[in-house]
């Protein structure tokens, strides 16, 4: 049986995008959406499969699907199509795989229980907020 490997397709539709603008885009769109403990892990140099991820807080389950259709309709609007789109609002924890950015959004338990910023504790953080 042959091993099938993913293919790194870029979501970036022209020079003028790249993955950083949109993994701030990402957070922005949580933010706007009272979104909470917002990071970007910046994995460039320690992973092949995505450039950032970008992690998020809901406080309850309605927040958590305001937050995913945000991401969604964000990066639609910039012309990034999903490669995937995982969970529900129900389900405590929803991802959206852009290849080069990946957006988890959490429910606090879920978001304790997998801990990506303990898993991917080498991973510089990004900066994305102006200073307020």
């Amino acid at each position: 049986m042959a091993l099938m490997r993913r293919t790194r397709s870029r979501v970036r539709r022209s020079d003028d995008i790249l993955s950083n603008e949109l993994a701030r885009a990402c957070a922005q769109a949580a933010e706007d959406k009272k979104g909470e403990d917002i990071l970007i892990l910046d994995l460039r140099k320690l992973t092949y499969v995505t450039d950032f991820f970008v992690i998020a807080s809901a406080n309850n389950p309605r927040q958590l699907g305001a937050m995913s259709t945000a991401v969604a309709q964000e990066m639609s609007r910039r012309g990034a199509r999903p490669i995937g789109i995982q969970g529900t609002d129900e389900s405590g924890w929803i991802l959206h795989d852009y290849t080069d950015v990946v957006v988890h959004l959490f429910d606090a338990e879920h978001r304790k229980l997998y801990d990506l910023e303990l898993l991917w504790g080498d991973a510089p953080r990004l900066e994305w907020q102006d200073d307020k």
